[in-house]
């Protein structure tokens, strides 16, 4: 299963409409995943035209992306793979252990809120951080995440630039 992972896309300030280069992800997308700070519903019915899509409440979002369906945190599975997702993660100290405590079940964690990517592994959990592809900030490029996922086991996660 191939999942590509956004967060931060800021619409409509930031995302006017799904950047080609995001798109070029996503035509190949078996399910997008979505960790916050949409800004407004109407992307997340954009990325559906793609692919089906999971996405969680971030600190920018309104009503209308709770209404859409995003919850605070969502803990699912992926062909057996025991998936959580939040958009804020907190402090970058002690992230690894507390994602752990919060999701004991899950064997990766996804999140956003701090547009700067990350994929740290400690043998037991993954958390992933795609960064943001419209709001990059102090990041030398704007990036998402994909995720390759077979037989309930991440294959590969990568991290790559989209600007």
């Amino acid at each position: 299963m191939n999942v590509v992972v956004l967060a931060d896309t800021h619409a409509p300030r930031r995302w006017r409409s799904c950047p080609s280069a995001v798109a070029a992800h996503l035509r190949h997308a078996d399910l997008i995943l979505h960790a916050g700070d949409v800004c407004t519903a109407d992307v997340l019915t954009e990325l559906a035209e793609y692919a089906p899509v999971k996405a969680v409440l971030g600190n920018n979002d309104g009503p209308d992306v709770a209404a859409w369906g995003a919850p605070e945190h969502l803990e699912f599975e992926i062909e057996g793979l025991r998936i959580a997702m939040v958009h804020d993660s907190g402090r970058k100290q002690g992230r690894l252990a507390r994602m752990r405590r919060r999701f004991p079940a899950a064997e990766l964690v996804v999140f956003g809120h701090s547009h700067i990517p990350l994929d740290e592994n400690d043998g037991d959990l993954r958390i992933f951080n795609p960064g943001s592809p419209t709001d990059r900030r102090r990041q030398p490029h704007g990036t998402l995440g994909l995720l390759d996922i077979r037989d309930g086991r991440l294959v590969n996660a990568e991290i790559v630039p989209v600007t």
